[in-house]
């Protein structure tokens, strides 16, 4: 995001063992609840601004507002859990607030505002797999279980959008700066890399097993958060990257500017448009929500700001 070196630094995504079915994803993913979209602050109608990760100030009395740029509290964005969490690796933590999901979720309940409560799960590499033996078989096996834990960490959480997301970044931070998706660890809390370079089908076997997972075995369609720069550092450009069927959340470019707030999928005053990736775009149903502010480096006061497109279907 990276929200994780915004949580290190200053400010900021589930394994059960379960044999899952790896079907990679071919056609639409099941279809999103259209959430009711009453605009305010954000525009067109149907689009909200919203939060993610780490408290934010959402202050007053319900129904609550976004901060700084004004408008409804769209929805809330947390991190369930992290495969470095769950593995019990210093430095693994959760990105949440309970303040905030509540919040969300009044105005989404009561008074019909926004999309209430999201989660993602912070995602880990073939690399980083206690298991690892290069094969795609055990890469799908590896995100599977990462996807059983996912969902067991979610149905303690109030969550109302139909979207479980991956994280897929390259974070930069302990255990393992690439979270195991370029590079094999010589065990996953270790920080020692063992093996440089991972074959792109591998790694897409590895998002293979969670998002057949995840779609097999819960209410859930299965989405990602990337970039476009990072996804192609990872999957590289051809058909192991291609996902157009997809949900997606991504977080290029982004601002420090909150006053700057985007407007459909732009920047209001300047500074570029939502940039999805693996075969999405902005005029596709599965572009579903923008991290405009507060990740991938860009600070600002406050924390991680979202645009969240409550109309869209996948």
């Amino acid at each position: 995001m990276t929200r994780w070196r915004l949580a290190l630094g200053g400010c900021v995504a589930l394994l059960l063992a379960a044999g899952a079915a790896t079907t990679w994803p071919a056609g639409p993913a099941q279809a999103v609840t259209a959430a009711r979209a009453e605009p305010l602050g954000d525009s067109p109608p149907g689009f909200w601004y919203g939060t993610d990760s780490w408290p934010v100030p959402v202050t007053g009395s319900a129904p609550y507002s976004e901060p700084s740029t004004g408008g409804a509290y769209g929805g809330y964005i947390g991190m369930t859990g992290s495969w470095s969490y769950w593995l019990g690796c210093h430095g693994g933590f959760l990105a949440w607030s309970s303040a905030n999901s509540a919040q969300a979720d009044t105005n989404y309940t009561t008074y019909h505002k926004g999309i209430g409560t999201a989660v993602y799960w912070f995602m880990g590499g073939p690399g980083v797999d206690p298991n690892y033996n290069g094969s795609a078989t055990e890469a799908s096996a590896w995100g599977a279980r990462q996807a059983a834990r996912a969902l067991a960490d979610a149905a303690g959480e109030d969550v109302t959008y139909p979207v479980l997301f991956m994280d897929i970044e390259i974070p930069g931070v302990a255990p393992a700066s690439d979270n195991g998706w370029n590079s094999v660890y010589t065990s996953p809390c270790s920080g020692v890399v063992k093996q440089a370079g991972i074959a792109a089908a591998v790694d897409r076997a590895d998002f293979n097993g969670f998002w057949g997972y995840v779609k097999a075995h819960s209410k859930y369609a299965p989405g990602v958060y990337s970039s476009a720069g990072i996804w192609a550092s990872i999957f590289g450009t051809g058909g192991a990257a291609s996902i157009p069927h997809t949900d997606e959340w991504t977080y290029e470019p982004e601002t420090a500017n909150l006053a700057n707030a985007p407007a459909g999928w732009c920047l209001k005053s300047g500074g570029g448009c939502a940039q999805f990736f693996g075969g999405v775009t902005s005029a596709s149903s599965n572009a579903l929500m923008w991290q405009w502010s507060g990740g991938g480096g860009v600070r600002n006061a406050l924390g991680d700001f979202d645009q969240i497109d409550g109309t869209r279907q996948s």
